[in-house]
């Protein structure tokens, strides 16, 4: 971005935040993007500098101890295509991302030191930080940069960084590209020296800082060829020494060339399996220090001990009822949309979450993202739920099965809640619950099931990797023009308050004919031991364990 043209931006920012026309959070966001350092950005926008602070960077105070955290340890065949945050979370200890969204959902260099974008949001130049090295010494340039993005839109991965990322990098048919990733332009992905890395893009978008932390996307060792296992080389805090799924990791401490390393020696991972009475058991019995996180009930039996700390984070994390739109009878919108109607979103809120959550609106964009829009209300109605059946040709009613993991108990309490409601719109319901192993290998072939989605930063993100047509994330096969069309126009503006007004389309849109139903937004929570220090629950729960110090 030309500095006269940045500066003329900030100025205007600064002048619609002194009117009142955007919030503290939207000024911050949108200053950080445009090249202004967090600590200068905090102070314009008048909110304490503590905000400002890193939170994923290593201790360098006296290290020592080990902790242990009670997590599902599954398969990590291929870090760019996960699917699931429990195995991210350990990869991140050792491989890290270019960015980090914080606790402020405000986003900030990590591996990066700066970024600067045009006044079109087409070109955005990418700084490396100069001090950071890969575990065996070697320095981290550009080139391993321009590695990780070309494998992560390689379509041969599976990644599902490619519905954030094709729209702007890869070609509109890339499925006709059978070698590597099919970038709209050779310059797409362009080295400018060994720190530096433009990316031109087809499209404008708003969101590539919020992308580069998308949990798949952390930056892997090239010599690694995109694997990850004991012993993979990274930049992170710590290296894995043991892992067997099903049971357990142990990670140590990597000292750094410039001598910092994690405030603990060891970081351990044990499988609890989905109990919540065995998470309990751990926690008591010292097995565990603390959980990535758990069911609700362990936060309840445990709010009151005086040796633990209940965290808890509201967030824009949501679970839906997603229906494959191939298949009758949700191919066809009158029954999708009394799916809806029959559904009373508080009820099953208040039911299944017990205070640790809000309301949804059916159309995946939070109140937490700067860019939602208030629609109106969206009341209940079963009787108009059964008038769209017998006008779609079910008179009598359908008959439905709904497919759900055991873990976290709230999903299946969520699940029992609507059966219960959707008998009094003739919509007779059984449930399949499985395993959440199992569920996580067929969640996106079941015809109606129950997802949950971690919290995305920025409101057309969620409907961007759900909904947009032929993403590796739209299980539903819902495909809409109008949608795709509003999603692009949503990632072209940088100005939060016209792109609420696009949102406030999106959002009609998706409401009136989407594939889902979302009861709610959930509170992530944790219990942690107070002999743990400097813990924080970020929404996505990912770890910053590096931060984390023991005392006796």
């Amino acid at each position: 971005m030309d500095e006269n043209q940045g500066n003329s931006l900030l100025v205007r920012l600064r002048r619609r935040l002194s009117e009142g026309a955007i919030s503290r959070r939207s000024f911050l966001r949108a200053a950080t993007l445009l090249g202004v350092a967090a600590p200068l950005a905090h102070d314009m926008a008048g909110l304490s500098g503590g905000e400002a602070a890193a939170t994923t960077t290593s201790g360098k105070g006296p290290a020592g101890g080990r902790l242990s955290f009670g997590m599902r340890i599954q398969p990590i065949d291929s870090p760019h295509a996960l699917s699931w945050l429990q195995p991210a979370n350990l990869v991140q200890q050792v491989c890290q991302p270019l960015t980090w969204t914080g606790f402020d959902n405000v986003t900030r260099p990590h591996l990066l030191s700066s970024w600067r974008a045009s006044p079109d949001l087409r070109s955005w130049d990418l700084f490396l930080r100069q001090d950071v090295n890969w575990h065996n010494g070697r320095r981290f340039t550009a080139d391993d940069v321009i590695w990780n993005l070309r494998h992560l839109l390689d379509p041969a991965t599976g990644s599902s960084t490619l519905g954030l990322m094709q729209s702007y990098l890869l070609q509109d048919n890339p499925a006709l590209v059978s070698d590597g990733p099919a970038l709209w332009d050779a310059s797409a992905i362009e080295k400018i020296d060994d720190f530096h890395v433009r990316l031109n893009l087809k499209r404008p978008q708003v969101a590539v800082p919020e992308h580069l932390f998308h949990y798949t996307n952390v930056m892997l060792d090239p010599e690694d060829a995109g694997r990850f296992g004991v012993g993979a080389n990274g930049t992170g805090p710590f290296t894995l020494r043991e892992f067997a799924v099903g049971e357990g990791a142990l990670l140590s401490a990597v000292e750094k060339a410039d001598g910092s390393r994690a405030c603990i020696d060891e970081l351990a991972f044990v499988d609890l399996g989905d109990d919540p009475a065995a998470a309990t058991a751990a926690l008591l019995s010292g097995q565990v220090d603390g959980l990535d996180r758990c069911d609700y009930s362990v936060a309840e039996s445990l709010a009151a001990h005086s040796d633990f700390t209940v965290h808890r984070t509201a967030t824009s994390a949501t679970a839906m009822l997603q229906m494959k739109v191939n298949q009758a009878p949700f191919d066809d919108v009158r029954v999708r949309r009394a799916m809806r109607l029959a559904i009373d979103t508080a009820a099953v809120t208040e039911l299944a979450l017990r205070g640790f959550g809000s309301p949804a609106e059916h159309h995946l964009v939070s109140p937490a993202h700067p860019d939602y829009a208030a629609l109106p209300a969206f009341e209940p109605d079963p009787d108009q739920a059964r008038r769209l059946l017998a006008e779609a040709g079910y008179p009598n009613g359908i008959d439905i099965e709904i497919t759900c993991k055991n873990w976290p108990g709230w999903e299946l309490a969520a699940v029992q809640a609507m059966v219960e409601q959707y008998r009094e719109a003739d919509i007779r319901a059984t449930i399949d619950l499985m395993p959440a192993a199992r569920f996580w290998e067929v969640w996106n072939e079941a015809p109606l099931a129950f997802v949950e989605w971690a919290p995305r930063p920025l409101g057309f993100m969620l409907p961007g990797l759900t909904l947009r047509s032929n993403v590796p994330w739209n299980s539903t096969g819902f495909s809409d023009a109008e949608v795709d069309t509003l999603i692009l126009e949503a990632e072209a503006m940088l100005d939060v308050e016209r792109r609420r007004e696009v949102l406030r389309r999106l959002e009609q849109r998706i409401q009136d004919i989407g594939p889902m139903v979302q009861p709610s937004w959930l509170s992530v929570v944790t219990v942690v031991s107070k002999k743990v220090k400097g813990f924080r629950l970020h929404p996505t729960t990912l770890l910053s364990a590096a931060d984390y110090s023991v005392v006796s």
